[in-house]
């Protein structure tokens, strides 16, 4: 079926709708968002729209995307674009905050202004390939609480001990 119903290549923020392709329907999934609210840009609507792109078949409103607007009751393609692709971080509006929540992309050299040429670049290569690579991971390091944690324990079980043998004397 991946075959069949490629999806959206491009991510542009507009509204996609995957059509049939001849006798063959795409896959159909029904948006359970349980006790989440769902309120105008909620993430659970940005993972709906990726879903949408993958090429699932989902009954939807673009209502609740980031970007639409009330008034003109209409979708604005720039805005839900710029959520897409991250334009809408902390850059502006806390610096402070900025540096203490995204610290880690800072240190592998990703701001806000080259955010969205890695996800062009990455898009294409998960789409290409979508399976699940395995990192690898670093053996976890024995901490010193846990260290310490044993030390009390002994020294409690020790003690418990010392205590036991002066009850029988």
């Amino acid at each position: 079926m991946d075959a069949e119903f490629e999806g959206n290549v491009e991510a542009t923020g507009e509204d996609y709708s995957v059509e049939p392709a001849g006798e063959r329907w795409p896959f159909r999934a029904l948006l359970d968002v349980g006790l989440i609210r769902t309120t105008t840009g909620n993430r659970v609507f940005g993972a709906l729209k990726g879903a949408l792109d993958g090429g699932l078949d989902i009954p939807h409103s673009d209502k609740r995307f980031a970007g639409f607007s009330k008034e003109s009751k209409q979708l604005d393609v720039d805005v839900h674009r710029k959520y897409i692709y991250g334009g809408h971080t902390l850059t502006e509006d806390g610096p402070e905050k900025y540096q203490s929540h995204f610290s880690e992309y800072i240190k592998r050299g990703l701001e806000a202004d080259n955010i969205e040429a890695m996800y062009k670049k990455v898009h294409p290569a998960i789409h290409a390939d979508p399976s699940l690579k395995k990192s690898e991971k670093k053996q976890p390091k024995e901490h010193k609480r846990k260290a310490r944690l044993i030390e009390r324990l002994n020294a409690i079980n020790s003690a418990a001990g010392a205590d036991d043998d002066e009850d029988y004397e």
